[in-house]
């Protein structure tokens, strides 16, 4: 009975050590899979790049193109403000020579040029809707 009692538990012992290791295996693997398998934060949207409108008469060669301009005294233009308020935010002393128009396939366009601070830009305002209400389409940086 003794030597049975002695193999029944060798072979659970045996049973239960097999059984570990099969588990750490497992867990192992799964850990290794998550690791070498990057999953994207944020979704990649990709497509054909939009035809981007040809630069304003009057905008420096060497300007760039910003969404959003932060002003030293913590004024900002954004794209999309209309023309009143952007004047009434930087006031017509900022303008330094007088607007451009330009005619496009769909509109008028608008380009002033501003030097606000130590900082020099010019906006173009386009037509936006049938009530013919100026919108702020481009920001450029100098």
């Amino acid at each position: 009975m003794e030597a049975t009692r002695r193999r029944l538990e060798s072979f659970v012992e045996w049973a239960l050590a097999a059984t570990f290791i099969a588990a750490l295996l497992g867990i192992g693997s799964v850990v290794v899979r998550e690791i070498r398998t990057v999953n994207a934060v944020t979704p990649v949207i990709a497509r054909e790049p939009t035809q981007m409108p040809p630069v304003p008469a009057g905008v420096p060669s060497r300007a760039v193109s910003v969404p959003l301009l932060l002003l030293e005294d913590g004024n900002q233009v954004r794209i999309g403000d209309s023309v009143a308020a952007i004047t009434s935010r930087l006031g017509h002393q900022a303008e330094i020579r007088a607007p451009m128009t330009d005619h496009t396939p769909t509109g008028e366009r608008l380009t002033r040029f501003y030097d606000y601070g130590r900082t020099r830009f010019s906006l173009v305002f386009e037509a936006v809707g049938t009530n013919g209400d100026m919108r702020l389409a481009a920001i450029y940086l100098q």
